[in-house]
């Protein structure tokens, strides 16, 4: 039904097109933004989703962070296309990339989203996790790759240079 395959640079505006039209306008002054700003997305985890016709219907990208001194990934913006909501894609693009971030040897993931929503993949608030302020503290997630990544990882999460 879907094609997932890597995020390639020809992809990128199509990408942003589609981030513009699932989020508000103002998505890019979130603080999660403020980490991404001059960093490229991770290779080999952010995916694009095509219909059948070749149209782009999700995409999701991650980013490098530091939490403290431990690398982690960000997760985020996952976006599914409004007439291809409610078929199951978001999960197949959030499950699919968490298994290629374990295969890559990632041990951590986190993100600021709705813990009812993102429960279901793993997820659970983080302690001590200080994400850029306006971000609501119990919006912040995280889900262990490893046995015991998030296990003493404490601290703000800062943007790694790009």
């Amino acid at each position: 039904m879907f094609d997932l395959s890597e995020e390639s640079p020809a992809d990128w505006w199509e990408v942003e097109a589609l981030y513009d039209l699932c989020f508000a306008p103002g998505r890019t002054a979130l603080s999660s933004y403020r980490l991404r700003d001059g960093v490229e997305p991770v290779r080999g985890l952010s995916m694009v989703a095509r219909d059948r016709e070749g149209i782009l219907a999700g995409a999701i990208r991650y980013w490098p962070v530091q939490v403290g001194d431990a690398p982690a990934l960000l997760l985020g913006p996952v976006a599914v296309h409004p007439t291809h909501q409610g078929e199951g894609l978001g999960a197949l693009l959030i499950q699919g990339s968490l298994e290629r971030a374990v295969a890559l040897g990632w041990e951590r993931v986190m993100l600021v989203g709705d813990a009812p929503y993102y429960r279901r993949f793993g997820f659970e608030p983080l302690q001590g996790v200080v994400m850029p302020p306006p971000t609501n503290p119990d919006r912040v997630l995280g889900q262990a790759l490893r046995a015991g990544a998030w296990d003493g990882v404490t601290g703000n999460v800062t943007r790694v240079p790009g």
